[in-house]
């Protein structure tokens, strides 16, 4: 991969993880500065339900921003954009769409067929 595209995918992770560090700040910053006293149960069960699907968001974000870093030090090592399982390059256009992946479209298929055989 030239010189140009790694440019182009670092910019692209070093973005999507920019973002993500911004909305894991202010989803603490929320948390920890509400000082919410409702006298209704309704309320404070719908304010609770809602903590915990945006700390359920939040988890997913963590592992995503893992993922990222990973990519970016892929980046710096000179493997990114090479499929971990047969070597083989990973398309320009997989890498568009998921700037993470670690495996070419054709074995993340195989890997997914083994998945569905496994859990039927």
């Amino acid at each position: 991969m030239d010189q140009e595209t790694l440019a182009y995918f670092k910019e692209v992770l070093e973005g999507r993880l920019a973002e993500l560090l911004s909305e894991a700040e202010k989803t603490v910053t929320g948390m920890t500065d509400m000082e919410d006293n409702f006298p209704d149960p309704t309320d404070r069960a719908s304010l609770e339900s809602d903590r915990n699907f945006m700390l359920r968001i939040r988890d997913r974000e963590r592992k995503l921003i893992i993922k990222i870093r990973e990519a970016l030090q892929r980046i710096e090592d000179g493997t990114f954009g090479i499929c971990e399982a047969c070597g083989d390059d990973i398309s320009i256009e997989r890498l568009k769409a998921r700037p993470v992946t670690t495996l070419c479209i054709d074995c993340k298929r195989r890997q997914e067929a083994v998945e569905r055989v496994r859990e039927a």
